[in-house]
């Protein structure tokens, strides 16, 4: 304890989030709401945690920080295993509905930004905080948030524009993880969309499934030595996309190459046990991305909030209302009305508002239940990786430009 400040190292951190993660499994087991609703375990144990933070800062005064170096680890392992289950058919299926995922999330995005300025102004904030509260934080997420903060301080004149940055980021997070099930529910129950028949695994195993495949420290094992083949290639292949002035996250040249290697290596040596689509690789899915969501949620400071509350809360709020409206009457349409759209849907309230990850822990919670949706777990995030970074640059650029005009 440093100045007031709690410091958690990583290996405590890893440890705390798996307990997290049982806390929110035991709570949805007996709140009816959460279990209903498609509300993911380690969102349930993650904000549950963050209340006990916030209690502690409450009453001690003291900050908990958490080393959160083995929870990035868990996000390339989670992509990792999507790539690994991408069939090449899966990806031709995709094709269409990635185009129009793509073209409505850029459209989305030009939306977000008009219901943030536009709120902003109703309520007599500078159109700027319409931009931080707007695509800046939301679909931008807190890396965006954190690169614009500056800028926007600079030319607009507002000082406290990191700390509505970040609070809109870290409360969006948790508005993206709480929407995704009850919409799902939703289109699934009006417009009575039938559950999908199995196709092997992808992420989630569903509880009430019986099959025979085993699964033991073999299958783990082949699983864990094909994601860490995967992610080499992949960081090798990372390097040499950034030496060429381009800029991704690590998980996308992992997604990417185990993609390829799915579809190439089973058909070279057809002998080989390749692990897609197995009962273990949805075991390290599961685990990956459940953890990666508890450490998450777990270590937002929600005190940081306080003093914002009142704009920042009306103007989160708007924006909630605005996305779940283009969700049910815009997106969802659009992508068909059937049960990929609303999967997508769920991913789409948690891409939104919060973070791709976000948006895979929701369609996971909705696929373990009603079955698999392949095509969705691997467009949404080719559409988050690779279009909206630079999309959402351009932007907020144009707006930022208009507002200083």
């Amino acid at each position: 304890m440093t100045d007031n400040v709690i410091f958690v190292d990583d290996f405590l951190a890893y440890t705390i989030g798996i307990v997290v993660y049982f806390v929110g499994m035991y709570a949805n087991e007996r709140v009816a709401f959460l279990r209903n609703y498609n509300i993911p375990e380690p969102v349930t144990g993650g904000i549950l945690a963050a209340l006990v933070t916030l209690a502690i800062h409450t009453v001690t005064g003291a900050a908990i920080e958490y080393d959160l170096e083995t929870r990035d680890v868990l996000l390339v392992y989670f992509f990792t295993t999507i790539g690994i289950n991408a069939r090449l058919g899966d990806l031709l299926r995709g094709g269409r509905p990635l185009a129009i995922l793509l073209g409505l999330t850029l459209a989305y995005i030009v939306f977000q930004n008009v219901v943030g300025v536009g709120v902003a102004q109703l309520i007599g904030q500078p159109g700027a905080v319409g931009i931080l509260v707007g695509s800046a934080s939301l679909i931008g997420g807190h890396g965006t948030a954190i690169a614009w903060a500056p800028d926007i301080a600079a030319s607009h004149g507002i000082t406290n524009a990191l700390e509505i940055g970040v609070a809109a980021a870290t409360l969006g997070l948790v508005m993206a993880s709480l929407l995704g099930g009850p919409i799902a529910k939703l289109l699934m129950s009006r417009h009575h969309i039938a559950d999908a028949p199995p196709d092997g695994y992808v992420v989630g195993i569903p509880s009430e499934r019986k099959d025979t495949e085993r699964i033991n420290h073999i299958s783990i094992l082949r699983v864990i030595l094909t994601l860490h083949v995967a992610i080499i290639i992949g960081f090798f292949l990372n390097e040499a996309i950034t030496a060429a002035g381009l800029k991704l996250p690590l998980f996308v040249s992992c997604l990417l190459v185990a993609i390829v290697l799915s579809n190439t290596v089973p058909y070279i040596l057809p002998s080989l046990h390749w692990p897609a689509g197995t009962r273990a690789l949805a075991v390290v899915a599961d685990f990956s991305l459940s953890l990666f969501i508890a450490m998450s949620l777990m270590s937002m400071q929600l005190w940081s909030i306080a003093d914002l509350a009142g704009p920042l809360l009306t103007l989160l709020a708007l924006q909630a209302v605005a996305t779940v409206l283009f969700i049910l009457f815009v997106l969802f349409p659009l992508m068909g009305r059937n049960y990929l759209a609303t999967v997508l849907s769920a991913g789409f309230a948690g891409f939104s508002l919060g973070a791709t990850p976000t948006a895979i822990a929701n369609m996971t919670a909705v696929t373990k239940i009603h079955g698999p949706a392949p095509t969705a777990f691997i467009i949404l995030p080719l559409v988050g990786a690779f279009f909206v970074d630079i999309t959402n640059a351009v932007v907020i650029q144009f707006f930022l430009q208009h507002l200083a005009g």
